[in-house]
């Protein structure tokens, strides 16, 4: 398995969990920063990771990041057909 680390240096073993990733970016952009972060700055963050996978890292990351953002779709979907049937 191959780590990366955050521009702070924070090892990310790449082992497929795409939550470990997002965990260590909020670390490293949200809370280290105490909330002061602008877009810019994730993004910055996000690309130095992706700098560190080779093509097959890339393409199972973006699997399961496309995944994930797929059923948080669908469940959001979901919440807002059921607020309105609520109200009926």
């Amino acid at each position: 398995m191959h780590t990366i680390k955050t521009t702070s240096g924070i090892a990310i073993e790449l082992d497929g969990d795409l939550l470990a990733v997002i965990d260590a970016l909020y670390q490293e952009v949200t809370a280290n920063r105490g909330l002061e972060r602008s877009f810019e700055d994730m993004v910055k963050e996000i690309h130095h990771l992706i700098e560190q996978m080779d093509n097959d890292e890339r393409r199972t990351y973006l699997a399961e990041s496309l995944f994930l953002n797929t059923v948080r779709y669908e469940n959001d979907k979901l919440e807002s057909y059921m607020k309105k049937l609520t109200k009926k």
